[in-house]
């Protein structure tokens, strides 16, 4: 019998594992593609009901959190997830191997979520929203915020307040960068920030409460909050429900999808320029680069930087795939930085010339003059050879003109060399010394301002400099707004990236022996610092197993002295007594307790100002004490009603008899079911995070929106509840042993 049923074990396990190993990925590279793909949607989302709309041919699978859907994805579950754009962006900026169809399902209009027939809460977020519109404070959330990049979030977040009533917010803090728990165990994000600029401008203190996504609006209905800012979009369905305020961000819903499994960018090697089409691209604000990454690579992210320095680190710590800037300008970098390399043949070549403002005819004509007396006499080729070929990096002496006469330059100090930069506090570099030698020629001093790129031209275009010193290229568009010397360089643009990005530069290894196991504990390795020692993640789970722990043993000891008086009343001959317990056990039974929990919370609780905990606590203790009524009924009738007769015969009351002779059999029959149900209610409370309880699961939702490791944090709960569960049954083992005389028997006599 043994060996049939693990014949049969095995058998159920191999075509499960089979079953996951062959499931085919559709690769999808447009929203046509997923007419009949596996689409994994949020309960709840806007996504999910356009999906339903989009694809009704599709398998849509409905998940509580994104999480779930990126874990279903990259087990080969699902062949596309539907999620909002800021989090879809975040998610490639960790993993690689997927990507987002250019083509949005929808735009939609982010609101403020709030209880209906409160006018005067309605007016008051909606001026507050059309004051941080108005000076300029939205956008500059947008940029601090939802960025391309993985530089730090820059928080500007008012001193709350400490007067007031509380101002309660409900948010799904797992959607990184829009709502998250940070490494402090603090809600942040775009939406928290906001949440904490209303709540200083109402003068009330703020307080999250951090729920699944489908249990914020009734939460909201039930007054457990007063509002909602977790990037909900304001819906015909959603209305009939709740009040919106005014629109405070303008979000899509975006399908992100597999890379191919073919495809060579799936392992982030770069052969060519065309393979930055959906990288992280590197280039300077409002230069021609910026424009040409733009345009060609539409699927790409381009990454805005105000210095060549600034591109060079993002490089190097990985924040980046790929630079584009002019050769001329990274060709010391790239000498000096041994891993960094040109990817392919030069994009393009401009001109570059000095600027004027376009009334300064005589200047610019006076430039020209020099600029062809210098190419005459020599003076320019020996610039150059100095400069751009021998990499020399000493100004010469160039006497300046005795007058008080200046041209103000406008140039770019951090433009790098040959061309300008900054040593011993003193500008250096081929165009100061360009621009020294023409003061010189005209018999005027010059005088350099230090600016950034994207005001140089609008600075000369206005009169505030005289001329533009940095190295710009002429095109049609900057003509339009400055004039032009005859050119004095050509430029050449490349693109560049680290060289172990670069498939040219990567060397065939011999396979090295226990390769997998070693990549296997590599990875282990990484995922365990992530997860668990960045940021003290570990304090999260540590917070979430005891909240675990206070909910589990607590409901327990509830619903065993409950289920003692339910089985009392159920075992009684009066009827008033018996048939509230036979109700109370059929329909606490009947009810699934996440819709208990709810229920209690929402309903029962609404108008009470409870801790959730304690909520949790009551819920699964009254659902426990249903199943444990039914477990003491069937022991205590179990034991022979002789023996309770013979009992009073010798002189025991019926209490007496009940607990000298009655409960300890019942203890020992029972122990087996009841450890059981116990070990159940230890696993059902992980659905309390549903009434914003932080228990172990949700600790490992929270990780998993940072990391976006989709299983590691899994397999650490699983371990985790194992372990509880594994405790809690050793205890109940020793009370077993303790309540049967054979077990101590045996014991005595082996001692």
């Amino acid at each position: 019998m043994a060996r049939f049923v693990s014949a049969i074990l095995l058998a159920v396990f191999s075509a499960v594992f089979t079953a996951g190993c062959n499931g085919q990925e559709t690769a999808l590279s447009t929203l046509k593609d997923a007419e009949h793909a596996r689409i994994g949607v949020m309960v709840g989302s806007t996504g999910e009901a356009v999906a339903k709309a989009r694809f009704p041919e599709a398998d849509l699978q409905s998940f509580d959190d994104v999480m779930d859907g990126i874990a279903a994805m990259s087990s080969g579950q699902l062949d596309a997830v539907v999620i909002s754009e800021p989090t879809a962006i975040h998610l490639l900026k960790l993993n690689r191997e997927f990507t987002i169809i250019p083509e949005p399902l929808t735009n939609e209009d982010t609101a403020i979520a709030l209880k209906k027939g409160d006018p005067e809460m309605l007016a008051a977020l909606n001026r507050i929203i059309a004051e941080l519109k108005s000076d300029g404070t939205l956008s500059d959330m947008k940029r601090r915020w939802l960025k391309a990049d993985l530089s730090p979030y820059e928080d500007k977040s008012p001193q709350a307040s400490t007067e007031g009533p509380v101002f309660k917010v409900g948010v799904t803090a797992t959607r990184e960068p829009v709502s998250f728990v940070d490494k402090n165990g603090k809600v942040s994000g775009h939406d928290a920030e906001l949440a904490r600029i209303i709540a200083a401008r109402l003068k009330r203190p703020v307080e999250f409460f951090n729920m699944k996504f489908m249990a914020l609006i009734p939460a909201l209905q039930s007054g457990k909050i007063d509002c909602i800012i977790s990037g909900m979009t304001a819906t015909g369905e959603r209305r009939k429900s709740v009040d919106f305020s005014e629109p405070y961000f303008a979000n899509k819903q975006v399908m992100i999808v597999k890379k191919p499994v073919g495809d060579k960018n799936a392992a982030g090697l770069l052969y060519s320029v065309n393979d930055l089409y959906d990288k992280r691209i590197a280039v300077i604000l409002g230069t021609t680069h910026d424009k040409w990454a733009t345009k060609t690579f539409p699927k790409a992210t381009v990454l805005h930087f105000k210095t060549p320095f600034d591109m060079i680190l993002a490089l190097k710590s990985g924040k980046a795939d790929a630079a584009v800037y002019t050769y001329d300008e990274v060709a010391i970098f790239l000498r000096e930085a041994k891993e960094l390399a040109v990817l392919g043949e030069p994009l393009w070549s401009s001109q570059a010339a000095i600027g004027f403002n376009k009334e300064s005819v005589e200047l610019l004509a006076a430039f020209n003059r020099f600029l062809k007396h210098i190419r005459e006499n020599g003076q320019y080729d020996d610039m150059v050879k100095r400069w751009m070929e021998k990499g020399d990096t000493v100004m010469p002496v160039i006497p300046p003109a005795s007058t008080d006469e200046v041209l103000t330059v406008g140039i770019l100090g951090d433009n790098g060399l040959p061309f300008a930069i900054v040593k011993d506090g003193k500008l250096i570099g081929f165009n100061v010394e360009l621009l020294d030698r023409f003061g010189a020629f005209i018999g005027k001093r010059i005088k350099y301002d230090d600016m950034e790129f994207g005001s140089i031209i609008a600075a000369a275009a206005t009169k505030k400099i005289d001329m533009v010193g940095a190295t710009i290229a002429i095109t049609e568009e900057r003509k339009k707004r400055i004039a032009f010397s005859d050119p004095y360089h050509e430029l050449h643009s490349v693109a560049f990236a680290l060289k172990k990005n670069i498939a040219q530069y990567q060397k065939p290894t011999p396979p090295e022996k226990k390769g997998a196991f070693s990549a296997f504990f590599k990875g282990l390795g990484e995922s365990f610092h992530s997860n668990i020692i960045l940021e003290n993640r570990y304090l999260l789970i540590w917070d979430g197993l005891k909240t675990t722990m206070v909910i589990s043993v607590f409901s327990t000891i509830l619903g065993t002295l409950l289920g003692g008086l339910v089985c009392f009343m159920r075992m009684s001959k009066k009827r008033l007594l018996n048939l509230p317990a036979q109700v109370y056990i059929s329909v606490l039974r009947g009810i699934p307790v996440l819709v208990l929990l709810m229920l209690i919370y929402y309903v029962v609780f609404a108008s009470v100002n409870i801790s959730p905990v304690l909520v949790s606590v009551i819920a699964f203790g009254l659902n426990f004490a249903a199943y444990v009524a039914e477990i003491f009924r069937s022991g205590i009738e179990g034991v022979d009603k002789g023996q309770a007769e013979a009992g009073i015969a010798m002189g025991f009351t019926r209490a007496g008899t009940f607990v000298t002779i009655i409960l300890p059999q019942t203890v020992r029959r029972i122990i087996p079911v009841y450890k059981g149900d116990f070990i159940t209610l230890v696993k059902m409370t992980s659905i309390v995070g549903y009434i914003a309880v932080q228990d172990l699961t949700k600790a490992s939702d929270i990780i998993r929106s940072r990391t976006f490791d989709a299983f590691f944090p899994l397999v650490m709960v699983a371990v985790l509840y194992f372990s509880i569960s594994w405790f809690l049954m050793l205890s109940l083992d020793y009370l077993d042993k303790r309540t049967n005389p054979r077990l101590r028997r045996r014991n005595g006599g082996a001692a």
